[in-house]
Order: structure tokens, then C-alpha cells, then sequence
């Protein structure tokens, strides 16, 4: 989907049409392969441009969801620019905790946000010409209840904003292929609603077992190659 009203992004998204499913209108789908490579100055032009027209981040979400509800299979081949869209970017940082500690990059929320629209630009412009690279994750530890230690990564400061800002992009077309009864980092959804179904459950359906298990050091230790 392009920005708002069918307008492209120059020099990052074609002009051509996009793919239209039946009964779809062409804003609510995908623009269609065939992006050239944006370089240099002209990208640093356009994210200038771009950030004074208006991008409405819900609408853009939106015609994903549609697509991804309507079209089983579709394949997405142009999601970066919802990425990179300032406005976007800009939301992640204001929903940083003001206090969390920095990553490797030594940045704060503080001092990030000194020249906060400048470097958003940078950002932007860096994801547009694929420039942008993800940085280490500082390893820390927090005390357990028990006395263990629970290891806490810590990413960079621009990483904390690509990646919610992915994820968000990518919720869009996964949420609508999820089931009502999966919890899991989800958003909106979390233990404790897994916990009120069961109560629910348990009260109002015949229940023969219940499974408790859990996955020790699922995040730090499994092997999720091949």
C-alpha cells in the first residue's frame, strides 16, 4: 500500500498500479515488485518531503489488514517505507521509557531526543537505501526471587525504534491468521488473559485436564536453526 491517497514514493516505491484482489480498492493493496535502489542525497530529499505530507499510520495499517484478511497467501513485497515512515519511528521513541538503560551505543532516551526530527530523518533515510545496520545487544543480569540471575539484553537506542515499528507492520498481516485462543505475545493479550479464559473455561465447559509447562531459558537458550 502506498501513502495516503494513493501517492507513491518516489525514488523507494514504483509508480506502477498495485496487485488489486476482487473487490479491493487500490489503496488497500500492495504495491507490486520492481523498486529501484534509492541513493544518497535523493533519499535524504525525499524523507525531507515526506516528512511534511501527511502519513496517516492507521490507514496504511488498515489496507494491510485487508489484504492480509481478504488475500490467504498474499505476498507483501513492499512494506519498508510503513517502516521507516517518520511518523511511525517518531511514535516509537515517545513510547520508550524515559529511564531504560542504553545499550552499546551509550544513547538515553535523553540524549537521543536533543536532535530527535534530525535524526529520525537520518534514520529514515539510512532504512530507505538499506544503510542501516542493527547494533549488539549489551548483556545484563537482574536478580530472580529465587537468587538466579535472569539475563536482559539491551539493544541499542534506533534499535528500540526499528523494531517495534516492524513488528508493528508485521502484526498487521500475522494477527489475522492467529487464532482467538493463542495469547502469546500478542498484542492486547498477554498470561493474564490466558489465565481469565481458563477461569472461563473451567466454569462453564466440562474440562478433563489442564497442562502446565514451560520451556526453560526458551529466549536465550533454544536452538531455532533448520
Amino acid at each position: 500500500m502506498s501513502h495516503g491517497r494513493g501517492k507513491s514514493d518516489c525514488c523507494v516505491i514504483p509508480g506502477k498500479l498495485p496487485n488489486k484482489a476482487a473487490g479491493e480498492t487500490p489503496a488497500a493493496a500492495e504495491a507490486v515488485e520492481g523498486r529501484r535502489q534509492a541513493k544518497g542525497n535523493a533519499v535524504a530529499a525525499r524523507m525531507s518531503r515526506s516528512s511534511r505530507r501527511e502519513y496517516d499510520m492507521g490507514t496504511a495499517l488498515d489496507g494491510i489488514r485487508q489484504t492480509a484478511k481478504g488475500r490467504p497467501g498474499a505476498k507483501f513485497t513492499t512494506l519498508m517505507h510503513h517502516i521507516y515512515a517518520v511518523d511511525r519511528l517518531r511514535a516509537a521513541y515517545h513510547a520508550l521509557k524515559r529511564r531504560a538503560a542504553a545499550g552499546v551505543d551509550g544513547e538515553t532516551w535523553q540524549s537521543y531526543g536533543l536532535d530527535l526530527e534530525a535524526r529520525l530523518l537520518d534514520l529514515c533515510a539510512r532504512l530507505a537505501r538499506g544503510a542501516y545496520r542493527p547494533q549488539p545487544v549489551r548483556r545484563v543480569y537482574i536478580d530472580k526471587a529465587d537468587g538466579r540471575k535472569r539475563p536482559l539484553g539491551v539493544p541499542a537506542l534506533e534499535d528500540k525504534l526499528v523494531q517495534p515499528a516492524t513488528v508493528e507492520v508485521l502484526n498487521a498481516i500475522y494477527e489475522q491468521d492467529f487464532v482467538g485462543f493463542s495469547y502469546g505475545f500478542r498484542p492486547g493479550k498477554g498470561a493474564h488473559n490466558a489465565l481469565d479464559a481458563v477461569s472461563v473455561g473451567i466454569e462453564r465447559r466440562k474440562v478433563s485436564w489442564i497442562l502446565d509447562a514451560d520451556i526453560s531459558s526458551s529466549t536465550t537458550q533454544s536452538n531455532t536453526t533448520g
